[in-house]
Protein backbone atom coordinates (compact mmCIF):
# COMPACT_ATOMS: atom_id res chain seq x y z
CA UNK A 1 0.00 0.00 0.00
CA UNK A 2 0.88 3.41 -0.88
CA UNK A 3 0.28 4.61 2.50
CA UNK A 4 2.92 2.40 4.26
CA UNK A 5 5.61 4.14 0.90
CA UNK A 6 4.58 7.18 2.06
CA UNK A 7 5.12 6.85 5.84
CA UNK A 8 8.60 5.39 5.03
CA UNK A 9 9.32 8.65 3.24
CA UNK A 10 8.11 11.10 6.10
CA UNK A 11 10.31 9.34 8.50
CA UNK A 12 13.28 9.31 6.07
CA UNK A 13 12.62 13.48 5.69
CA UNK A 14 12.54 13.29 9.81
CA UNK A 15 15.70 11.44 9.67
CA UNK A 16 17.42 13.60 7.41
CA UNK A 17 16.87 17.06 9.37
CA UNK A 18 17.85 15.71 12.54
CA UNK A 19 21.26 14.17 11.43
CA UNK A 20 22.21 17.41 9.19
CA UNK A 21 21.00 20.00 12.38
CA UNK A 22 20.35 19.00 15.28
CA UNK A 23 19.23 23.07 16.04
CA UNK A 24 16.72 22.75 13.69
CA UNK A 25 14.96 19.26 14.41
CA UNK A 26 14.88 20.84 18.22
CA UNK A 27 12.90 24.12 16.87
CA UNK A 28 10.73 22.04 14.27
CA UNK A 29 10.23 19.30 17.14
CA UNK A 30 7.92 22.37 18.89
CA UNK A 31 5.88 22.80 16.26
CA UNK A 32 1.90 21.35 16.74
CA UNK A 33 2.11 17.63 15.68
CA UNK A 34 -0.27 18.65 12.62
CA UNK A 35 2.40 20.61 10.64
CA UNK A 36 5.48 18.90 12.32
CA UNK A 37 6.49 16.51 9.60
CA UNK A 38 5.59 18.82 6.38
CA UNK A 39 8.49 21.15 7.91
CA UNK A 40 10.60 17.91 8.03
CA UNK A 41 9.93 16.93 4.44
CA UNK A 42 10.49 20.29 3.27
CA UNK A 43 13.93 20.50 5.26
CA UNK A 44 14.65 16.98 3.49
CA UNK A 45 13.96 18.34 0.63
CA UNK A 46 16.08 21.74 0.36
CA UNK A 47 19.36 19.83 2.37
CA UNK A 48 19.29 16.55 -0.34
CA UNK A 49 19.95 19.47 -2.97
CA UNK A 50 22.36 22.05 -1.25
CA UNK A 51 24.05 18.56 -0.40
CA UNK A 52 24.79 17.69 -3.94
CA UNK A 53 26.45 21.60 -4.67
CA UNK A 54 28.22 21.20 -1.35
CA UNK A 55 29.69 17.88 -0.56
CA UNK A 56 29.72 15.25 -3.05
CA UNK A 57 33.14 16.61 -4.32
CA UNK A 58 34.10 13.12 -5.79
CA UNK A 59 31.38 12.75 -8.40
CA UNK A 60 29.80 15.05 -11.14
CA UNK A 61 27.33 17.74 -9.05
CA UNK A 62 26.28 18.79 -12.62
CA UNK A 63 24.84 15.63 -13.40
CA UNK A 64 23.88 14.61 -10.26
CA UNK A 65 22.19 17.88 -9.88
CA UNK A 66 19.85 17.68 -13.10
CA UNK A 67 19.05 14.08 -12.29
CA UNK A 68 17.60 15.63 -8.82
CA UNK A 69 15.96 18.20 -10.80
CA UNK A 70 14.44 15.95 -13.16
CA UNK A 71 13.00 13.64 -10.65
CA UNK A 72 11.54 16.36 -8.42
CA UNK A 73 9.43 17.70 -11.57
CA UNK A 74 8.37 14.56 -12.08
CA UNK A 75 7.30 13.94 -8.74
CA UNK A 76 5.35 16.83 -8.60
CA UNK A 77 3.82 16.33 -11.80
CA UNK A 78 2.51 12.12 -11.03
CA UNK A 79 2.38 12.81 -7.23
CA UNK A 80 5.03 10.22 -6.24
CA UNK A 81 8.67 9.23 -6.12
CA UNK A 82 10.71 6.20 -5.57
CA UNK A 83 13.34 8.99 -3.97
CA UNK A 84 11.46 9.33 -0.43
CA UNK A 85 12.48 12.41 -0.11
CA UNK A 86 10.81 13.69 -2.93
CA UNK A 87 7.93 11.55 -1.96
CA UNK A 88 7.66 13.46 1.10
CA UNK A 89 7.86 16.81 -0.47
CA UNK A 90 5.98 16.65 -3.04
CA UNK A 91 3.22 15.84 -0.92
CA UNK A 92 3.23 18.64 1.73
CA UNK A 93 3.57 21.12 -1.70
CA UNK A 94 0.15 19.77 -3.22
CA UNK A 95 -0.96 19.49 0.43
CA UNK A 96 -0.33 22.94 1.10
CA UNK A 97 -0.53 24.44 -2.79
CA UNK A 98 2.95 25.99 -2.65
CA UNK A 99 3.88 28.03 -4.99
CA UNK A 100 6.05 26.47 -8.00
CA UNK A 101 7.78 29.95 -8.59
CA UNK A 102 9.28 29.72 -4.72
CA UNK A 103 10.38 25.89 -5.83
CA UNK A 104 11.80 26.93 -9.08
CA UNK A 105 13.86 30.15 -7.57
CA UNK A 106 15.16 27.52 -4.51
CA UNK A 107 16.95 24.99 -7.37
CA UNK A 108 18.05 28.47 -9.59
CA UNK A 109 19.84 29.54 -6.45
CA UNK A 110 21.37 26.03 -5.39
CA UNK A 111 22.43 25.71 -9.19
CA UNK A 112 24.24 29.12 -9.17
CA UNK A 113 26.59 26.86 -6.84
CA UNK A 114 27.34 25.11 -9.51
CA UNK A 115 29.30 27.98 -11.27
CA UNK A 116 29.38 30.99 -9.33
CA UNK A 117 31.85 31.47 -6.92
CA UNK A 118 31.89 35.39 -6.04
CA UNK A 119 28.81 37.66 -5.42
CA UNK A 120 30.48 41.30 -6.37
CA UNK A 121 27.10 43.15 -6.19
CA UNK A 122 23.80 43.73 -3.83
CA UNK A 123 21.82 42.81 -6.62
CA UNK A 124 23.88 38.94 -7.12
CA UNK A 125 23.53 38.50 -3.25
CA UNK A 126 19.96 39.71 -2.62
CA UNK A 127 19.19 37.44 -6.00
CA UNK A 128 20.66 34.23 -4.07
CA UNK A 129 19.64 34.75 -1.05
CA UNK A 130 15.95 35.35 -2.20
CA UNK A 131 16.54 31.77 -3.61
CA UNK A 132 18.65 29.87 -1.07
CA UNK A 133 16.75 31.21 2.07
CA UNK A 134 13.52 33.98 1.28
CA UNK A 135 11.92 30.87 -0.90
CA UNK A 136 12.64 28.21 2.03
CA UNK A 137 10.97 30.61 4.59
CA UNK A 138 8.07 31.33 2.52
CA UNK A 139 7.54 27.50 1.96
CA UNK A 140 7.27 27.34 5.82
CA UNK A 141 4.57 29.87 5.75
CA UNK A 142 2.28 28.22 3.49
CA UNK A 143 2.26 24.77 5.43
CA UNK A 144 1.97 27.70 8.80
CA UNK A 145 -0.80 29.71 7.81
CA UNK A 146 -2.26 26.37 6.19
CA UNK A 147 -2.85 28.15 2.60
CA UNK A 148 -4.58 30.84 3.70
CA UNK A 149 -3.69 33.81 1.05
CA UNK A 150 -4.85 36.65 3.32
CA UNK A 151 -2.47 35.33 6.16
CA UNK A 152 0.28 34.12 4.15
CA UNK A 153 0.72 37.82 2.41
CA UNK A 154 0.24 39.80 5.52
CA UNK A 155 3.32 37.75 6.98
CA UNK A 156 5.29 37.45 3.81
CA UNK A 157 7.47 40.19 4.21
CA UNK A 158 8.72 39.03 7.57
CA UNK A 159 8.88 35.61 6.90
CA UNK A 160 11.67 36.25 4.34
CA UNK A 161 13.40 38.16 6.45
CA UNK A 162 13.60 35.96 8.89
CA UNK A 163 14.91 33.14 6.29
CA UNK A 164 17.69 35.45 5.34
CA UNK A 165 18.73 36.04 8.42
CA UNK A 166 19.09 32.54 9.29
CA UNK A 167 21.21 32.32 5.73
CA UNK A 168 23.62 35.20 6.74
CA UNK A 169 23.82 33.67 9.99
CA UNK A 170 24.99 30.88 8.37
CA UNK A 171 26.78 32.31 6.09
CA UNK A 172 29.35 34.32 8.28
CA UNK A 173 29.72 31.09 11.11
CA UNK A 174 31.01 29.16 7.69
CA UNK A 175 33.23 31.70 6.22
CA UNK A 176 36.20 29.40 6.98
CA UNK A 177 34.57 26.60 4.66
CA UNK A 178 32.97 28.75 2.36
CA UNK A 179 35.83 30.49 1.31
CA UNK A 180 38.99 28.05 1.74
CA UNK A 181 37.31 24.71 1.14
CA UNK A 182 34.28 26.32 -1.71
CA UNK A 183 36.14 29.01 -2.91
CA UNK A 184 33.31 30.85 -2.29
CA UNK A 185 32.42 34.36 -1.34
CA UNK A 186 28.98 35.27 -0.71
CA UNK A 187 28.93 39.11 0.99
CA UNK A 188 29.70 41.32 -1.57
CA UNK A 189 32.02 44.18 -1.45
CA UNK A 190 34.23 41.82 1.77
CA UNK A 191 37.70 40.58 1.65
CA UNK A 192 37.32 37.64 2.92
CA UNK A 193 40.87 36.92 3.36
CA UNK A 194 41.34 39.84 5.85
CA UNK A 195 37.46 39.95 7.41
CA UNK A 196 37.85 42.91 9.78
CA UNK A 197 36.13 43.97 12.33
CA UNK A 198 34.31 47.23 10.23
CA UNK A 199 33.32 44.27 7.90
CA UNK A 200 31.98 41.84 10.45
CA UNK A 201 30.24 44.55 12.45
CA UNK A 202 28.21 45.92 9.05
CA UNK A 203 27.37 42.42 8.20
CA UNK A 204 26.00 41.89 11.77
CA UNK A 205 24.35 44.75 11.60
CA UNK A 206 22.36 43.88 8.35
CA UNK A 207 20.99 40.42 9.72
CA UNK A 208 20.27 42.15 13.07
CA UNK A 209 17.56 44.62 11.05
CA UNK A 210 16.32 40.99 9.14
CA UNK A 211 15.92 39.59 12.47
CA UNK A 212 14.14 42.55 13.91
CA UNK A 213 11.70 42.44 10.88
CA UNK A 214 11.15 38.67 11.41
CA UNK A 215 10.61 39.16 14.80
CA UNK A 216 7.32 41.14 13.49
CA UNK A 217 6.17 38.07 11.67
CA UNK A 218 6.56 35.26 14.60
CA UNK A 219 4.38 37.65 16.82
CA UNK A 220 1.67 37.53 14.65
CA UNK A 221 1.93 33.41 13.41
CA UNK A 222 -0.37 30.86 14.22
CA UNK A 223 -0.27 29.35 17.78
CA UNK A 224 0.54 25.84 16.17
CA UNK A 225 3.66 27.66 14.43
CA UNK A 226 4.60 29.97 16.61
CA UNK A 227 6.46 28.64 19.27
CA UNK A 228 8.78 26.33 17.14
CA UNK A 229 9.76 29.70 14.75
CA UNK A 230 10.61 31.71 17.94
CA UNK A 231 12.66 28.83 19.16
CA UNK A 232 14.67 28.73 15.32
CA UNK A 233 15.00 32.91 15.73
CA UNK A 234 16.12 32.52 19.50
CA UNK A 235 18.83 30.14 18.65
CA UNK A 236 20.16 31.86 15.61
CA UNK A 237 19.72 35.41 17.44
CA UNK A 238 22.18 33.58 20.52
CA UNK A 239 24.59 32.11 17.34
CA UNK A 240 25.31 36.06 15.67
CA UNK A 241 25.79 37.09 19.24
CA UNK A 242 28.40 35.00 19.82
CA UNK A 243 29.88 35.51 16.23
CA UNK A 244 29.58 39.52 16.81
CA UNK A 245 31.58 38.72 20.23
CA UNK A 246 33.87 36.51 18.37
CA UNK A 247 37.14 38.37 16.81
CA UNK A 248 37.14 38.07 12.80
CA UNK A 249 40.71 36.11 13.01
CA UNK A 250 38.84 33.28 15.01
CA UNK A 251 35.68 33.58 12.77
CA UNK A 252 38.33 32.70 10.02
CA UNK A 253 39.58 29.52 11.77
CA UNK A 254 37.17 27.86 13.71
CA UNK A 255 33.18 27.15 13.62
CA UNK A 256 31.33 28.77 16.03
CA UNK A 257 28.67 26.94 18.21
CA UNK A 258 26.25 26.84 20.40
CA UNK A 259 26.74 24.44 22.90
CA UNK A 260 23.57 22.12 23.97
CA UNK A 261 23.78 23.18 27.20
CA UNK A 262 23.00 26.75 25.80
CA UNK A 263 20.30 25.49 23.13
CA UNK A 264 18.15 23.43 25.85
CA UNK A 265 18.78 27.08 28.37
CA UNK A 266 17.01 28.93 25.31
CA UNK A 267 14.57 26.33 24.97
CA UNK A 268 13.43 26.68 28.54
CA UNK A 269 13.38 30.23 28.65
CA UNK A 270 11.82 30.25 25.09
CA UNK A 271 8.92 28.04 26.39
CA UNK A 272 8.06 30.29 29.40
CA UNK A 273 7.45 33.29 27.28
CA UNK A 274 5.47 31.72 24.93
CA UNK A 275 3.35 30.06 27.86
CA UNK A 276 3.24 33.51 29.16
CA UNK A 277 2.10 34.97 26.08
CA UNK A 278 5.05 37.25 26.05
CA UNK A 279 6.14 36.64 22.30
Amino acid sequence: MKDTFDQVSYQCSKIVTKQYSTSFALATKMLHSSIRGHIYNIYGFVRFADEIVDTFHDYDKEVLFDKFEEELEASLRDKISLNPILNSFQHTYHTYDIPKHLVDSFMKSMRMDLVKNIYRTDAEYKEYIYGSADVVGLMCLQVFVKGNVEEYNRLKESAMALGSAFQKVNFLRDVKADFEELNRSYFPNTNLKELDEASKKRIVEEIKADFKKGYEGIIGLPTDAKFGVYTAYKYYYKLLNKLQSTPSLEIKNARIRVPNYQKFGLLARSYVKFKMNLV
